[in-house]
């Protein structure tokens, strides 16, 4: 069946039903079209508010040269080029578009993967959405809770007493970014994990066998992608990862004894 112009998007009522390639490319495009547009609505706003936003990001560092000796660093940053003040500002804008759209995104994809989920198990959008949101959120926290300590690693590390920190706005905001980002979708992890117990292919069994491989995986992934590779970033990463491993494999848990209960009621 192609889809006509205007024509309404097919329904799935469950698993079974299937949509031709055309019709999910064109649910695809729908998809990324709705959240693109909230991403712009959301650049535009943080545009509106980017010198409290650039200050924001910055008083970790301001509040470590102020805490530090003269000539330890110099609070304020510096510009190479007169175009880097606007692709700072459409970098901050960028990120913060990003943030502040991740509900729309979120539910987005929830709604662009529900088609292949049994009805019991479409209702876990709301929950799905508000722990991406809020997982993110924390882990965004999480890493400016740790740029000083991370900021003063790389200083120290630089040279202490030799090498007087002034960082190029542009690379201070790249760092700060990445720190964001790295952090935000990295606490994603037990969205995934228990996404993938709830469709089946993982079961808690099998997380819980593999706990010590999983640990090493985590604090080798949190040491690889931190930006700033310092320790505190990776102890600030790599700990709240394995706890959420552990706290996946209960809800996993919990999941699992619902969903044998209601099995057995119907049974009976």
């Amino acid at each position: 069946m192609k889809l006509r112009r205007g024509a309404a998007r097919p329904k799935l009522k469950t698993p079974d039903d299937q949509m031709t390639l055309v019709e999910h490319l064109g649910e695809l495009r729908s998809r990324i079209i709705r959240a693109l547009l909230a991403v712009v609505l959301g650049v535009v706003v943080v545009m509106v508010f980017y010198d409290p936003v650039l200050r924001f990001l910055a008083r970790p560092y301001h509040d470590l040269c102020a805490s530090k000796p003269v000539g330890y660093c110099t609070a304020n940053f510096y510009s190479l080029g007169p175009l880097e003040g606007l692709s700072t500002r459409l970098a901050v804008s960028t990120y913060g578009g990003i943030i502040l759209a991740l509900p729309v995104i979120m539910w987005q994809v929830w709604r662009f993967i529900v088609p292949a989920l049994h009805a019991k198990e479409k209702r876990y959008a709301v929950p799905f959405v508000a722990s991406s949101v809020l997982l993110f959120a924390l882990g965004g926290v999480v890493a400016y809770w740790t740029l000083d300590k991370a900021l003063e690693f790389l200083i120290d590390w630089s040279g202490s007493g030799i090498v007087k920190a002034n960082f190029q706005v542009s690379k201070y905001i790249s760092l700060v970014g990445l720190m964001i980002a790295a952090f935000g979708v990295s606490f994603e992890f037990p969205v995934l994990l228990v996404f993938l117990q709830l469709v089946g292919v993982l079961t808690p069994r099998t997380l819980l066998r593999g706990w010590r491989y999983a640990i090493m995986i985590i604090f080798v992934i949190a040491a690889v992608i931190t930006p700033s590779g310092d320790p505190y970033s990776m102890m600030g990463l790599a700990v709240p990862m394995t706890l959420f491993y552990f706290a996946s494999i209960g809800i996993g848990v919990m999941f699992q004894r619902r969903r044998a209960a209601a099995e057995a009621a119907e049974a009976g």
